[in-house]
């Protein structure tokens, strides 16, 4: 007799089976897919001008004697980061003459903003920190509002370009090789310095050629987007607003981000821990380069500890972050990453204590890089699940991260003046303090259910 529970425990060859586990070998290929390798390539590009006008500037500065001051207040001419987020929706909704109708919606935005961003690479290249530091201002200023204008429309290609199955690789791809491009624009760009000296240039004409060639490496970029394919979402976008008006384009797209996000709760809470959670890392990060060069250490010095050992460091913090993101919940993950990129600093008053030592320095480079990389990764899996609304993922994200850069740019231009009175030990020993709002932040946030309701991360 048959039992009338049998047909209930045989499965059902109709019924949905669950996903295999995909090999090592399916695993890494999807680093290898065309969309995957243009924004890896678009992550390069993205990561190289950001120390262009910020460490790497900073370096030229103090090395041509401009007082620590001034120095901190250079933050300000990050501001186009913070602000990116009002003419996101221009970027989203306005067409380029001639860039658009040729290349596409944005690709021609990206080619546009990356000819842009070598002008004004050239600019800041043919001035002198010495003389004349309002023009170094302003070309500094010029090379921000166009990397930032490269950052909102390489978010939203990635965004559009990938599929859900090649988000994560994506993702990871574009983080790894903004890092890249970022030590390129600082070690690399140290390096090529000293090589230019060597031939016997002056100073200020190898920081020249220093420059015009980091303004040559953003072709990269350029290159990229000629290659790649304007995305299908893009493409119908595009083809489901040709009717209306631009007027009625940038402001669908304005309203409708903000509105979407504001409207839930404890939104304000939300974007001011946005706002403080890597700012003991800019505070500190602001006074690295000027801190290294005035305790002994040579330019060669500090740019081969972080080519090198800082660079692994921060991959294999990368590792680690996506590590802890999928192994603990989103809060659980941000404590960690936020404790640990506070902590770090501490070794930077230990250097200071030691002075010129290059395991020391090794030491205290790797362990910032290290829980820098595990907090920034884990602080873009929020960012990330913040956007939920495919139509607005673009402004939204652009007014994430400008909110994010507002502790690199408006926070931390007083980190000169802290230094210079408190003193390098004591300094880095406030730069651990000032996590502290955020952190009582994330704890009112996670027993108001913030971080529950935003559900699993995606790394």
């Amino acid at each position: 007799m048959t039992s009338p529970t049998a047909g209930l425990l045989e499965a059902d060859p109709a019924a949905p089976q669950p996903p295999t586990k995909p090999t090592w070998r399916e695993a890494m290929a999807v680093y290898l897919q065309p969309r995957v390798l243009v924004v890896l390539f678009l992550g390069f590009s993205s990561g190289l001008p950001l120390a262009l006008s910020g460490s790497t500037l900073l370096v030229w500065m103090r090395e041509s004697g401009v007082d620590l001051g001034t120095i901190g207040l250079f933050a300000l001419v990050g501001t186009p980061y913070t602000l990116k987020f009002i003419w996101a929706p221009l970027v989203d909704a306005l067409h380029v003459p001639l860039f658009t109708r040729t290349f596409g919606r944005r690709r021609g935005w990206l080619v546009f903003a990356q000819l842009l961003l070598i002008a004004a690479i050239l600019v800041l290249a043919f001035a002198d920190p010495a003389k004349s530091p309002l023009y170094v201002a302003i070309g500094a200023l010029l090379v921000a509002t166009t990397s930032a204008t490269q950052d909102i429309v390489v978010d939203a290609f990635r965004v559009e370009s990938l599929p859900e199955q090649e988000q994560a690789a994506g993702m990871a791809a574009y983080v790894a090789a903004y890092r890249i491009g970022m030590l390129v624009s600082t070690a690399g760009a140290l390096f090529l310095v000293s090589a230019y000296e060597s031939t016997g240039q002056t100073r200020l004409e190898s920081w020249m050629w220093g420059y015009v060639t980091m303004a040559a490496m953003v072709l990269i970029g350029t290159v990229t987007a000629l290659l790649a394919t304007e995305p299908e979402q893009s493409a119908r976008a595009e083809a489901a607003t040709s009717g209306e008006s631009a007027f009625r384009r940038v402001t669908q797209a304005a309203i409708g981000a903000f509105s979407e996000f504001l409207g839930r709760k404890d939104a304000f809470a939300a974007l001011a821990f946005v706002v403080l959670f890597k700012f003991t890392d800019a505070f500190s990060g602001t006074m690295t380069a000027p801190f290294v060069i005035d305790l002994g250490f040579t330019r060669n010095d500090y740019a081969a500890i972080v080519k090198g050992v800082g660079l692994a460091a921060t991959l294999i913090g990368g590792f680690a972050g996506g590590f802890v993101a999928r192994r603990y919940s989103l809060a659980a993950s941000l404590w960690i990453g936020g404790l640990l990129q506070a902590v770090a600093n501490l070794s930077f008053s230990w250097l200071a204590v030691v002075g010129v030592d290059q395991w020391a320095l090794a030491l205290a480079i790797s362990a910032e890089n290290f829980t820098s990389a595990i907090g920034t990764v884990i602080f873009v899996a929020y960012l990330s699940a913040l956007c939920k609304n495919p139509l607005h993922t673009a402004t939204q994200y652009a007014l994430l991260t400008a909110l994010a850069a507002v502790g690199r740019t408006y926070l931390s231009s007083g980190a000169g003046y802290v230094a210079k009175a408190t003193g390098w030990p004591a300094f880095f020993a406030i730069c651990v303090a000032v996590a502290i709002p955020s952190l009582l932040l994330l704890a009112w946030l996670q027993r108001r259910g913030h971080f529950a309701a935003l559900g699993p991360m995606k790394v």
